[in-house]
């Protein structure tokens, strides 16, 4: 039987994010979790799977220098504790970002590759909003990323990578991966791949896998909010003739680029003053974007409390903003006047409130402030799922506006019977891409220059 062992770091970081992650930030898995996680069948097709270990966090700031290296010599060490290794799964996510790093995937991809040797097969699954480099397609034999926003095929992602893998070693065939970047960069809010033009999009792509001698295709769209020089779309495909495949490759690359001023928000959106002086009986979501956790931001900004404290908006549920400082207080069971905001750097007003009625559930603080409920984190999380309210005993019936620090609304929210609303707000993900500082990414990219025309060669 063959051997193979799966690892992998994954998490975005926001280079405009003033939070950094350290260790504490990162969760693990590792040996039969690990294995059990993948959910393939590796028996079945002659294969022993063995863990190293899969880091994952919360999208956030960038990662300590140190913490990065220390990992990615960890992860070195014990994959030189595996002897005789056919072939690794590598779970990734593309959009690290480390202070002086210019491609930290690509190290620890290239460090993995001079400890297995050539022979081994390295199969990597990627997040659609990752960065591909030279580097990186270099040191592998198969790629697979997500080809849906939000992600709803993680594991089948994961499955892809795992049977290209399965494949390769059983066959012995040569897989060939063609790709090019493609100069465009918006945010995943402008890329939804359940609206046009990217549903389309990524339903060619599946069209194009059945084309003969194609495996598989990808698209990924990048991340806007890390200033680097990597930062681009990309077109990545695999395939047993290199030249399908690059034809291929080049046809994804020309439908995205060709769909370019087609990629917009995929709901309403404006400022909180917008909708604010619209508002109507009917229940309404607002998505604080700028603050977004799930995107690299801080999650600790009360510029939308503020509004609707000022404004005497009533029925709203707040969720959430993190302040660890704050829901220590609470938990102590002191009811005073509390400052709400800015906390871990995210920036923003301070809000004073004094509240009516304090409930301590889960790492969470649930204040009662007029007709407002604000949940009040521990640790930086979203609140994208329906479970997320119940078992904070919080039933969304009972209010007119939830707010939650969101970018696109993830799929159960979107099940909502409802309306919503994108605020442009601002904070380490602010959706006025035009307008981020750009000091290292490339200039040519649409749409912080509007060229008409790129050339993707013959």
């Amino acid at each position: 039987m063959f051997k193979i062992v799966i690892g992998g770091i994954s998490t975005e970081c926001s280079s405009y994010s003033p939070l950094f992650q350290k260790n504490a930030d990162f969760k693990r898995l590792e040996g039969d979790e690990l294995v059990k996680f993948i959910d393939f069948d590796f028996k079945k097709h002659n294969i022993i799977a063995k863990s190293i270990f899969f880091d994952f966090s919360l999208p956030g700031g960038p990662i300590q220098r140190s913490v990065f290296f220390k990992k990615k010599e960890e992860f070195i060490i014990k994959l030189k504790a595996h002897k005789k290794i056919d072939g690794i799964l590598l779970i990734m996510h593309g959009a690290m970002y480390v202070p002086n790093v210019d491609d930290p995937e690509g190290e620890w991809i290239k460090s993995t590759r001079k400890v297995v040797g050539k022979k081994c097969l390295i199969s990597v699954a990627y997040d659609l909003h990752g960065q591909v480099t030279d580097l990186i397609i270099k040191n592998i034999n198969y790629f697979a990323a997500f080809k849906t926003a939000p992600h709803i095929d993680i594991k089948k992602t994961y499955n892809r990578a795992a049977k290209m893998l399965s494949d390769g070693l059983n066959t012995n065939k040569i897989n060939y991966i063609s790709w090019l970047p493609i100069p465009i960069l918006v945010s995943g809010e402008m890329s939804s791949t359940f609206v046009e033009p990217c549903k389309s999009i990524y339903f060619k792509l599946n069209k194009f896998n059945k084309i003969r001698n194609i495996t598989d295709t990808n698209l990924l769209v990048g991340y806007v909010w890390a200033d680097t020089f990597r930062a681009t779309a990309a077109a990545v495909v695999n395939s047993s003739d290199k030249l399908i495949g690059n034809k291929i490759c080049k046809k994804i690359a020309k439908l995205y680029w060709n769909n370019r001023h087609q990629l917009k928000f995929n709901m309403r959106f404006g400022k909180i003053s917008d909708i604010i002086n619209t508002l109507t009986n009917d229940f309404l979501i607002i998505a604080d974007s700028g603050d977004n956790p799930t995107a690299g931001g801080v999650g600790d900004r009360a510029d939308i409390l503020k509004q609707i404290i000022k404004y005497k908006i009533k029925k709203v549920l707040f969720a959430a903003i993190a302040s660890p400082r704050v829901y220590k207080t609470l938990e102590s069971k002191n009811i005073f006047n509390i400052y709400i905001g800015g906390e871990l750097g995210g920036g923003g007003p301070i809000v004073k409130i004094l509240p009516e009625s304090v409930d301590i559930l889960n790492d969470c603080a649930i204040v009662k402030y007029k007709s407002i409920t604000i949940i009040i984190t521990k640790y930086r999380r979203p609140f994208h799922y329906i479970k997320d309210f119940k078992d904070l005993n919080i039933n969304l019936t009972k209010y007119k506006v939830l707010v939650v620090k969101s970018g696109y609304l993830s799929p159960e929210l979107k099940k909502i019977k409802s309306k919503s609303f994108m605020v442009l707000s601002d904070g380490a993900v602010n959706q006025n891409i035009e307008f981020l500082n750009n000091n290292f990414r490339k200039r040519n990219i649409f749409p912080f220059l509007k060229k008409s025309e790129f050339n993707f060669g013959k």
